[in-house]
């Protein structure tokens, strides 16, 4: 699946969870405790595949999902450039020093394995949209 694929995937399933809370008058930091992960593993299955494994994205205590994706994440399906005969898609904004360029035969992706920033509380509410799509705007282009 394409990013661009994904993030349409994800942005409507974050959607649907979103509005089901705002109808539930769920203020806003309601709903980012809500996206912590023991909560959404319980409650919201379908959200993330590692949920049915009992796994986590990311190894780390307090792990949010609100913006499973980083707003500093930048890709092009279509090949951003091209370094040393390889074809990079994707790379982090803020060059964060947990992620890192990785190689794939061919391509280069972002791996952001060990990377933190999205996934603590204090960063969702410092980014907060109701909109993970508005949150993720500039990621694709």
């Amino acid at each position: 699946m394409s990013y661009a694929k994904w993030f349409e995937k994800h942005s409507k399933k974050h959607k649907i969870i979103v509005d089901k809370l705002r109808k539930q008058n769920y203020t806003k930091e309601q709903i980012i405790e809500y996206f912590c992960y023991e909560n959404m593993q319980k409650n919201e299955l379908d959200f993330c595949p590692l949920y049915k494994d009992n796994k986590k994205c990311h190894d780390m205590q307090k792990l949010n999902c609100y913006l499973c994706a980083c707003p500093n994440f930048r890709f092009n399906d279509d090949v951003i450039k091209v370094i040393d005969g390889k074809k990079q898609y994707s790379f982090c904004d803020i060059s964060s020093k947990d992620g890192e360029q990785s190689i794939y035969g061919d391509k280069i992706h972002q791996n952001c394995t060990n990377c933190l920033v999205p996934h603590h509380k204090s960063y969702v509410e410092k980014v907060f949209d109701y909109d993970w799509g508005s949150m993720m705007a500039k990621c694709h282009f």
